[in-house]
C-alpha cells in the first residue's frame, strides 16, 4: 500500500541556482512572450481580414499561428508567475489541465505541419485543381481531425495522472508543468504512463514526419518534371517557408529528446533551457519566417503598416 497522496500543491522551479537573474531573466521572457502574441496576432488577423489570403495554405497557417498562440498562452502565466513573482505553487488540477493543453497542441502543431505539407504537394501537383480538390468545407473537417487527434489522444495519460498518489517531493523542474515531469513523482505502478507516450509519439510526431518527408520526395520529383527552370524555382520557392517552419519544429524537437535521452550527465539547467527553447522558438520563428518568404504576407503587413500611418 502507498502512502496517503499529499494534499500538498506542486512546486514549480525556474532556474536553479539564479533565482537572484529571475527578475532579469523575465524580462527577456516578457518581451519574447509579447513578440510572439504580436506576430502571431497579426497573422491570424491578416488571414481573417485580407480576402486574398482566403486560400487553404493561409488558412493551415492561421491553425499553426493560433496552436502557437496557444502553446504560448498556456506556459506564459506560470513561467511569468515563477520568475517575476516567485509564485512556484499550483494545484494538482491546474498543473494537469496545463500538462494537458502543452501535451495536446504539441501533437496538433505536428499535425498541422504534415497537412501543410499535403497542402504544397496539392498545389504544385495538381495547381488548376488546387482550389476544388481542398474546399473550404474540407479544410474545415481536416483542421477538426487535426484538432480531435491531439486533444483526444492525450487524454488517457492525463487521466491516470490525476489518479495517481503523490507520496514523493512535489517539486517540479520547470516553471511549467509536464507530464514527464509529474509522473516521476508518483506512488504508483506507472507502467502504462511511459508506455502509452512511446506509442502516442510513435503514431504522431514519429509518423507525421515520415509523411512530410514523403510528400517532399513527391514534391520533388513533380518540380523535377517541369520543363522551364524558372517554374521550378517558382514552385520550389513556395516550399521554403513550410520547410524552415518544419526544420525549426522537429531540430528543436530532435535537440530536447536528445538531450533528455542522452544527457545524463548534462547540467540540469542546459535541460531546462532546452524545454524554454522548445516551447518558444517554433513560435518566435514561425511568423517571422512567413513575413520574410512569403510575399502576400509581407504585403498585407505593409498595407496594415501604411494603413496606421494614415
Amino acid at each position: 500500500m502507498w502512502p496517503n497522496i499529499s494534499a500538498a500543491p506542486f512546486l514549480l522551479t525556474g532556474f536553479p541556482g539564479l533565482e537572484i537573474f529571475h527578475p532579469w531573466i523575465s524580462i527577456s521572457f516578457f518581451v519574447i512572450y509579447v513578440s510572439i502574441l504580436l506576430s502571431n496576432g497579426t497573422l491570424l488577423f491578416l488571414i481573417r481580414e485580407d480576402h486574398t489570403l482566403h486560400e487553404p495554405m493561409y488558412y493551415f497557417l492561421a491553425i499553426l499561428a493560433a496552436t502557437d498562440l496557444g502553446v504560448t498562452l498556456t506556459t506564459m502565466p506560470t513561467v511569468l508567475g515563477v520568475l517575476w513573482l516567485d509564485h512556484r505553487a499550483i494545484s494538482h488540477e491546474a498543473c494537469y489541465f496545463q500538462a494537458y493543453l502543452i501535451h495536446s497542441l504539441s501533437i496538433v502543431e505536428s499535425g498541422v505541419l504534415f497537412i501543410m505539407a499535403y497542402d504544397r504537394f496539392i498545389a504544385i501537383r495538381n495547381p488548376l485543381r488546387y482550389t476544388s480538390i481542398l474546399t473550404n468545407a474540407k479544410v474545415v473537417k481536416i483542421g477538426l481531425g487535426i484538432l480531435m487527434r491531439g486533444f483526444i489522444l492525450i487524454v488517457p495519460i492525463i487521466i491516470t495522472l490525476s489518479g495517481f498518489p503523490y507520496c514523493k517531493s512535489h517539486v517540479l523542474s520547470h516553471a511549467f508543468c509536464l507530464h514527464q515531469d509529474v509522473i516521476k513523482l508518483a506512488c504508483a505502478d506507472i507502467t502504462f504512463n511511459r508506455i502509452y507516450p512511446i506509442v502516442l509519439v510513435s503514431l504522431t510526431g514519429f509518423l507525421d514526419s515520415i509523411l512530410i518527408l514523403i510528400s517532399y520526395i513527391l514534391i520533388l520529383n513533380t518540380i523535377m518534371g517541369i520543363a522551364s527552370g524558372k517554374e521550378r524555382a517558382k514552385a520550389l520557392n513556395t516550399c521554403v517557408s513550410h520547410i524552415s517552419c518544419v526544420l525549426v519544429f522537429y531540430v528543436t524537437v530532435t535537440g530536447l529528446t536528445l538531450i533528455h535521452r542522452f544527457g545524463k550527465y548534462v547540467p540540469h539547467i542546459v535541460h531546462i533551457i532546452m524545454s524554454y527553447i522548445y516551447f518558444l522558438f517554433p513560435p518566435f520563428m514561425n511568423p517571422i519566417i512567413y513575413s520574410i518568404k512569403t510575399k502576400q504576407i509581407r504585403n498585407g503587413i505593409n498595407h496594415l503598416l501604411s494603413f496606421h500611418r494614415i
